[in-house]
């Protein structure tokens, strides 16, 4: 049978996240809800993808259709609840009922939803000749959930939802995840009654599989991993989850030939790529495509986003974004490195330096209280303590070039835009602003003024 289509419903607002932000734009490992149950769906090749929106629609259709240019929009009214969503969807995907094949409905409150999960229920629905499938998992506890309600022959009755529950219906502990696969011509007739006759006074999209029943069988999949298909209420439980997701991510990597001293402090994002061998060590955060080869040793207390580290580099309680360090580098502590960077083999950026835009050449050391932004340094050359590239007028932002095999004296001002040749050295103190010819020294004259008696006598 065709997957004709998916719909995910991303219309809440999610009050209990307490926040001024959807629910579904909140993130776990570096991506927000919407995205990662859209990627998984996608992953299934659907033929449409739709996204239901109401609660700030705005943003969510743009974020939608960031994640995937050729998603539907489907606009939810004022009207309430999962089955007013799906009815929503199903009279612009199919006005006329001409839609056949399977229709996969998804909550975008599960970040961990996997496309392996979802193309198993594909495959038990398509097996089992069900008019509807809903994927379940068993919970120590259930609280929260949708109770599944099964007959004596082991076949779906029906789901209640928390508050309409009674105390033995309360009891179950098998419980919906808010993912089903429906026969596209069932979905229509199944939806077309819905009541709001409810606690919440809403149009419950369970509902529907009562309705189902009358074409066909409704059977359950049971979910082989619970954490896939658990959804985020609340920023509680978001924690939970991102902190089990991390531990699987840590154990993933530890058994690839990662050494992670300190799983618990480490967090490590899933698009992240780590070679064997290398080392990170406690309170490390390596976020978004990272890359580190082989022997680099990360941390202690070290953020790197979408850096790209190179064999035996050592980054120490440092930040570091969109640079590329080369091979036995060395940078830290306390160095921050801004994006666009490009630090080759054996360079150092040491002790609270910051760089941005810099070109640092093989063997060239900046070791410490300096500042390098718009700037290339040829190779071998050592940059003195509290040097400064003044690369900012105000209005533009101007180029410095330093040769190699330079000598900058400590407290050195380059002011930009200016070169440096090969071979100079630099006095300390010196205020650069005029280009500086190869093998020749360059120091400013500083007249020193003594004011004697300057403090009166008390």
């Amino acid at each position: 049978m065709a997957f004709s289509a998916a719909i995910i419903l991303a219309a809440g607002e999610g009050t209990r996240m307490k926040s001024a932000d959807p629910k579904v734009l909140h993130t776990l490992a570096g991506r927000t809800f919407l995205n990662r149950v859209m990627s998984s769906v996608r992953a299934l090749d659907p033929g449409i993808l739709a996204v239901v929106v109401h609660y700030q629609a705005e943003r969510v259709t743009e974020a939608a259709r960031s994640y995937d240019e050729n998603v539907t929009i489907v606009q939810q009214d004022d009207i309430p609840g999962t089955g007013r969503a799906v009815q929503c969807a199903m009279a612009q995907l199919s006005p006329d009922g001409q839609l056949d094949g399977s229709v996969l409905i998804a909550a975008s409150d599960m970040p961990l939803l996997d496309a392996d999960t979802l193309r198993r229920l594909m495959d038990f629905h398509a097996a089992s000749g069900n008019s509807a499938t809903v994927l379940t998992t068993i919970l120590d506890d259930p609280t929260g959930y949708g109770r599944i309600i099964r007959d004596s022959e082991g076949h779906v009755l029906r789901i209640v939802e928390q508050k309409d529950a009674n105390s033995s219906e309360l009891a179950v502990h098998e419980v919906n995840t808010s993912v089903y696969v429906f026969d596209a011509k069932v979905l229509s007739q199944a939806i077309a009654g819905l009541s709001n006759n409810n606690a919440q006074g809403e149009f419950y999209l369970t509902d529907a599989l009562e309705k189902a029943k009358e074409f066909g069988g409704v059977g359950a999949y049971a979910a082989p991993d619970a954490l896939a298909v658990e959804g985020v209420n609340d920023r509680v439980q978001l924690a939970s989850l991102a902190k089990q997701h991390n531990r699987r991510i840590c154990e993933a990597w530890m058994r690839a030939g990662v050494t992670i001293l300190d799983p618990d402090t480490t967090w490590i994002e899933d698009d992240v790529e780590l070679a064997r061998d290398v080392t990170v060590l406690p309170g490390s955060f390596l976020q978004g495509y990272t890359t580190v080869a082989e022997r680099a040793v990360v941390g202690p207390y070290t953020t790197l986003i979408d850096a790209v580290i190179d064999e035996e580099a050592v980054v120490e309680r440092s930040r570091v974004q969109g640079t590329h360090i080369g091979k036995a580098a060395n940078i830290g502590p306390w160095t921050y490195l801004r994006p666009g960077n490009e630090l080759g083999e054996g360079t150092k950026a040491g002790a609270f330096v910051e760089m941005k835009k810099a070109h640092i050449d093989n063997g060239t050391k900046v070791p410490h209280l300096s500042y390098v932004g718009d700037a290339h340094i040829g190779e071998h050359t050592n940059i003195g303590g509290g040097t400064i590239t003044a690369n900012y007028d105000g209005k533009r932002k101007h180029h410095t070039e330093i040769g190699s095999g330079v000598h900058v004296g400590a407290g050195n001002l380059f002011v930009a835009p200016v070169t440096v040749g090969d071979g100079v050295t630099t006095g300390a103190g010196s205020v650069v602003r005029h280009d500086v010819p190869a093998d020749s020294m360059v120091y400013s004259e500083n007249t020193q003024h003594v004011v004697e008696g300057w403090k009166p006598a008390e």
